[in-house]
């Protein structure tokens, strides 16, 4: 009995594993079911494999058609398998050679008309079949063939339509191999710190923020700058790593929001208060990256911090922590990288007005307002500072802070020497790790022992204050941590207690 079988990748997270498509034609009567744990979007592939195999002018076997995916266990969905099981009806039935088919695997959903459209993921699965020891060539939509290309050591091969595949098959007309290819790095339009009037410690702060990729929230009243400033950050920050850039752009391409002109640019990922918590971290019934992944190696702007749900803010410790988000479901569980710079901004009371006549807020308002931010939460921000509003004088005067470009080269100055000496940026150093790069002198020691008993801090504010330290120095140019480099970092972290207590305050804009 006619008997074909043809390789294709599943999407379990950031990997593709291998699935094997197999497609049997049998006696009896005419039926076309599809077993191996499909979900609703394979299933009536049945309906769209058939259109686009009689569309393209191919016969459509009047038997009994069984589509096996295998591994049985894997949940398969999303219509990246109508190729393979269109190619597997075609090889099974005698339409096109089988011989070429073990040296192939195929990706790709059919249009009614024999088209093949774009699917997402198909970076990931280009990876998968980089690192697979078979070393077989991917065959996928055309539509994905640049993002694809990213991915250099695979034989890539893009098709328009059925057509061109089975022509490819039976050696009539092969198709045109993919050259792979990085395109160039577009720069972050005319956005530039220069734009910015004024507040020269949030500045400053920034650029610490972005050497060390340190965790910062912003507290002024509104119109004060903050979200000016936070989407100045992408400006400053460094350049990304030939694996950083793949890592993120597979995460974007596991969305279905990659854009060529993406490539080599940090994320900066800004979503709306409102966003639920599987928005943010990730989920659904066959998970997708949230947020927070889709900001790996980049920028998380969380505006109106106290606005968003308990639940969201209190699902971003963990991978504030450790760079990772583990989505469970009750068949399996899924992991995303998340090593993302988290930027907040926040009003220091509900009105925005907090210390000046304007404000009508209560003691109990402004309290039950700040302590939407959990202890545990503030714990991992490593600065927290005020900004004050420019004054109208300022504001009409001509700009005259310096560029992005020269902010952005100190900062990747102090990146290159945290690569050098630990290869991560200061903010991902692991507790094991702070005492043998984060060395204070006598004087430096004593200062931050003194500050942490009286500020009764944890641990875990002691090392991220030493972390900060650390880059400080880095942009200072300077092997040992200072006095002077504590006592700054100090001053980023002092108020980071606002929301302890009854009695806790918080400093005015």
């Amino acid at each position: 009995m006619p008997l074909a079988v043809v390789h294709s990748r599943a999407l379990v997270g950031l990997e593709a594993p291998a699935v094997s498509v197999e497609v049997h034609i049998g006696a009896g009567l005419p039926a076309f079911q599809i077993v191996g744990l499909p979900e609703a979007e394979v299933r009536e592939s049945r309906d769209r494999v058939r259109a686009a195999l009689l569309q393209a002018g191919f016969d459509f076997p009047n038997r009994r058609l069984t589509v096996n995916l295998a591994p049985a266990d894997l949940p398969k969905a999303s219509g990246r398998f109508d190729l393979p099981i269109a190619v597997g009806i075609l090889a099974a039935s005698g339409q096109v050679p089988g011989d070429a088919l073990d040296a192939l695997e195929f990706v790709g959903e059919l249009s009614l008309t024999g088209a093949i459209r774009p699917i997402r993921g198909a970076l990931a699965m280009a990876l998968a079949v980089r690192r697979d020891a078979r070393k077989r060539s991917l065959l996928l939509p055309a539509a994905n063939g640049n993002e694809a290309a990213l991915v250099d050591g695979v034989r890539l091969l893009g098709a328009e339509d059925l057509v061109g595949v089975a022509a490819h098959l039976s050696g009539a007309s092969p198709l045109v191999r993919i050259e792979p290819g990085v395109p160039v790095t577009h720069q972050h339009g005319a956005d530039d710190f220069a734009d910015v009037k004024g507040q020269p410690f949030a500045k400053r702060a920034l650029e610490v923020a972005a050497a060390g990729a340190h965790n910062l929230l912003m507290i002024g009243p509104p119109g004060a700058g903050k979200s000016l400033l936070a989407q100045r950050m992408p400006t400053i920050q460094p350049p990304m790593e030939t694996d950083e850039a793949l890592e993120s752009a597979a995460l974007a391409s596991l969305h279905g929001a990659f854009r060529t002109e993406q490539w080599g640019r940090r994320p900066f990922r800004a979503p709306h208060h409102g966003a639920s918590a599987a928005a943010i971290v990730g989920g659904g019934a066959n998970p997708r990256p949230g947020e927070a992944s889709l900001a790996h190696n980049g920028v998380l702007f969380l505006d109106e911090l106290p606005e968003f749900s308990r639940a969201v803010l209190e699902a971003l410790r963990e991978p504030l922590e450790t760079g990772r988000i583990a989505v469970a479901r009750a068949a399996r569980q899924v992991e995303f990288p998340a090593r993302f710079q988290l930027v907040a901004a926040m009003n220091p009371c509900p009105c925005g007005h907090f210390g000046s006549a304007r404000c009508r807020c209560t003691p109990e308002q402004v309290q039950r307002y700040r302590a939407r931010l959990s202890g545990p939460l503030l714990d991992r921000i490593d600065l927290l500072i005020p900004v004050t509003p420019v004054s109208e004088a300022q504001l009409m005067q001509a700009p005259d802070g310096e560029a992005s470009n020269v902010i952005a080269a100190r900062v990747a100055r102090a990146r290159a020497l945290q690569r050098e000496r630990q290869h991560v940026a200061n903010a991902f150093l692991p507790p094991p790790k702070i005492d043998l790069h984060c060395a204070l002198d006598e004087c430096a020691s004593s200062l931050l022992r003194q500050v942490a008993r009286r500020q009764h801090w944890s641990s875990r504010a002691l090392h991220r204050v030493q972390k900060l330290a650390r880059t400080i120095a880095d942009l200072a140019g300077q092997e040992r941590i200072e006095a002077k480099h504590v006592a700054e970092a100090i001053g980023y972290r002092r108020a980071l207690d606002f929301g302890a207590g009854a009695g806790a305050t918080m400093p005015a804009p």
